[in-house]
């Protein structure tokens, strides 16, 4: 679905690349994690999936990335938007409407899709993000969190293979946080989408996430399964990046020799183990 070939970007008005060959494939279906420390590139690599490396921000592109393999370069993004849907970090800069309902036919005009598929299309993309109640309100009477599943119906409506989200709970509380992310990981289920989330959450990543990659200074250090990575919590704390302490506490039983199962991803499992270990 998605493959990057000894990518490498430096922005134009930057000094020193952002992202230095990264070589990455993520499959078809996969819910992906993308975590690090801040400013070590996570949005960028998302730029370089969604086509706004190259086409909006320009710079030195070297090395090769594809989507269903079309080279994002060579395609135009208008092309590379019906296929990718992307939900940026301040959803109030994404909106184009006033009314919820409009802004999910915004996508859908724009695109021309056909006028007697539109009404059933803004009715599933509603009914996907549990919002079918909102269709009249006015968008800012909304709270974060409403207003993180309009943005994501108004992209889900286009249908694309791919979603891609910057940090689309910081700004949510936990409950809130959870049911984002349960709503995405359903619908990708039911609907065989890749989706591919920047986030800082590294605990709710782990819940959902098929894979989860680990971005430093501009590298992938990891890309792996969940369990395959949080292995490695010493590292990824020297990353700036923080392990459940579930999964800490768990990995140190491993090194003293008291515990010999995968690692944990949340306290449930820690508990189960725990138990193992006790008994």
């Amino acid at each position: 679905m998605i493959q990057f070939n000894d990518f490498s970007f430096q922005y134009r008005e930057g000094t020193e690349p952002v992202l230095y060959n990264v070589s990455l494939a993520i499959p078809d279906g996969t819910f992906v994690g993308i975590t690090g420390a801040a400013g070590s590139g996570k949005s960028t690599l998302t730029y370089a999936i969604n086509g706004i490396i190259p086409h909006c921000y320009p710079g030195d592109f070297y090395g090769e990335v594809s989507v269903e393999g079309l080279d994002t370069i060579e395609t135009s993004l208008t092309v590379l938007s019906q296929l990718v849907g992307s939900v940026c970090q301040d959803i109030d800069s994404q909106m184009v409407s006033t009314v919820v309902e409009d802004e999910i036919l915004y996508g859908l005009e724009n695109f021309a899709v056909p006028r007697e598929e539109i009404p059933a299309r803004v009715d599933e993309a509603l009914n996907a993000m549990g919002i079918a109640d909102l269709r009249n309100r006015t968008i800012d009477s909304l709270s974060g969190g409403q207003k993180q599943k309009v943005a994501l119906a108004s992209v889900i409506a286009m249908r694309p293979r791919i979603l891609v989200l910057d940090e689309p709970t910081a700004e949510l509380d936990p409950a809130s946080s959870v049911a984002v992310f349960e709503l995405l990981s359903t619908y990708a289920r039911q609907h065989g989408t890749t989706v591919i989330v920047v986030e800082q959450k590294i605990a709710l990543l782990c819940d959902y996430a098929d894979m989860l990659v680990i971005v430093d200074q501009g590298r992938i250090r990891f890309a792996d399964s969940p369990d395959a990575v949080l292995a490695h919590s010493d590292e990824l704390l020297a990353l700036g990046v923080n392990c459940p302490r579930s999964t800490t506490l768990m990995n140190k039983l491993a090194m003293q020799g008291m515990y010999e199962g995968p690692a944990v991803r949340n306290v449930a499992q820690a508990t189960k183990a725990l138990a193992e270990v006790l008994a």
